[in-house]
């Protein structure tokens, strides 16, 4: 099966950049093919579902693709793999099948996609672990870095726009970061950002989208949520990093952050819509004073 173009994505998992799967037994894929190079999905006990469908577990975006794919699940004996009456068929190692066992290396063949099947516990696994980390997680925080979270909020997108389900964007910014950098330092800043960001996944859903898309600048996705929900999530996120101290100059201080929220709406085109709602509102909370919450008025 000769390697050709495609366009790859992957559907968002729960567990957050940084944090390895302590599954014992797990397997992952690997895209070794396609736009999105180096992606993996980890597989579990759960089946999981290669399509182009926004619905599938492992979504692969070309027309080559059919809506469900193909199926890989585990069994006692290890995983296994299924065409799902496909119509360009599932390769497994360039021989095409209906029903196969995976072994470690493999290589599954799903459109003009090239997939690797690799056991949780091999070297070249932990080496595409590492290859993933370094792609999709800012190195400061763990967080997604803005190039994976915009990715994965276009998903979100997509999947709110299917199903007509709410899709709110956070924008938050750390208020007077700049003279914390002049005053202390780059380091006593870099601190501030990463204790904001641990707030951050302290306060947040397990599944929730958290990036540092800029210098002191983070985003969340509150899906499947109403705006108000989203403004009262985010107002407890506010308090709780104005509640925690911080060490600058060996002083306890007190960090503060303006939040902008805006939800996807009929009549936005793109992620760059929703971006710039959420932007203006953060902007409003800084003129405002900062150190609050704004959001888009109910009219």
């Amino acid at each position: 099966m000769s390697p050709r173009s495609s366009n790859t994505t992957q559907r968002r998992t729960v567990r957050l950049p940084g944090e390895r799967s302590a599954r014992v037994g797990s397997a992952c894929v690997v895209v070794i093919h396609g736009e999105n190079l180096g992606h993996r999905h980890e597989l579990g006990d759960e089946g999981v579902v290669v399509g182009r469908s926004p619905d599938v577990e492992l979504q692969i975006n070309h027309p080559s693709i059919s809506r469900q794919h193909c199926h890989i699940w585990r069994e006692a004996s290890g995983y296994r793999i299924r065409d799902l009456d496909s119509t360009n068929k599932t390769y497994l190692n360039e021989q095409p099948i209906l029903e196969a066992e995976l072994r470690d290396g493999d290589h599954i063949g799903v459109g003009d996609s090239i997939l690797k099947f690799m056991e949780q516990g091999s070297v070249e696994a932990r080496y595409h672990e590492e290859l993933y980390q370094l792609a999709t997680s800012d190195p400061l925080t763990g967080l997604y870095n803005r190039r994976q979270f915009q990715e994965l909020v276009e998903k979100e997108i997509l999947r709110a726009t299917r199903h007509l389900r709410t899709l709110i964007l956070a924008l938050v910014d750390i208020d007077h970061f700049k003279p914390v950098n002049d005053r202390y330092g780059h380091p006593a800043g870099d601190g501030v950002i990463r204790g904001v960001a641990q707030l951050l996944r302290h306060n947040a859903r397990a599944d929730q989208l958290i990036a540092r898309i800029g210098g002191e600048e983070f985003a969340l996705v509150y899906a499947e949520q109403s705006l108000g929900e989203a403004a009262e999530a985010a107002e407890r996120l506010r308090r709780a990093v104005e509640a925690s101290p911080f060490q600058l100059g060996g002083e306890s201080a007190t960090v503060t952050v303006s939040i902008g929220l805006a939800q996807w709406r009929r009549g936005m085109s793109s992620l760059a819509d929703l971006m710039r709602a959420a932007d203006e509102q953060l902007y409003r909370a800084k003129r405002g004073g900062r150190n609050r919450v704004c959001r888009v008025d109910a009219a």
